[in-house]
């Protein structure tokens, strides 16, 4: 059984946030943002109906609807870490990044608009 991702330390939020606005974040805040928020979502919005992946940082399943098993699930949306933590943020909006190419997103319920921004 995978392990459940969990909220990072605020204060390790904080300084990678910090970082991030100054252009100096590497690899490991990316990887704590993207985990951070992705555990966010997973709280805020439940379920198992839509697939939210970042590679190559990690995956959840959220929001209530159909229970999604095995496959591929019914709704997937996939982003980079950047457009993610961006997303998360508030920096960009749903509407905005469903017409970047670095989101993909499909199914019925492939759309994030009411669990964002995260903080």
């Amino acid at each position: 059984m995978p392990a459940r991702l969990r909220p990072a330390a605020a204060e390790d939020v904080a300084a990678a946030l910090s970082r991030r606005a100054s252009s100096n974040a590497d690899q490991a805040d990316l990887r704590l943002l993207t985990k951070h928020f992705l555990a966010l979502l997973e709280q805020r919005a439940p379920g198992r109906s839509v697939e939210v992946r970042v590679p190559p940082y990690a995956a959840v399943q959220v929001i209530p609807g159909v229970r999604h098993t095995r496959g591929t699930p019914p709704a997937v949306i996939e982003t980079d870490a950047e457009t993610w933590i961006a997303l998360a943020t508030g920096e960009l909006t749903w509407g905005e990044a469903e017409t970047l190419p670095a989101v993909s997103a499909s199914g019925q319920r492939a759309d994030l608009t009411p669990w964002l921004p995260l903080i």
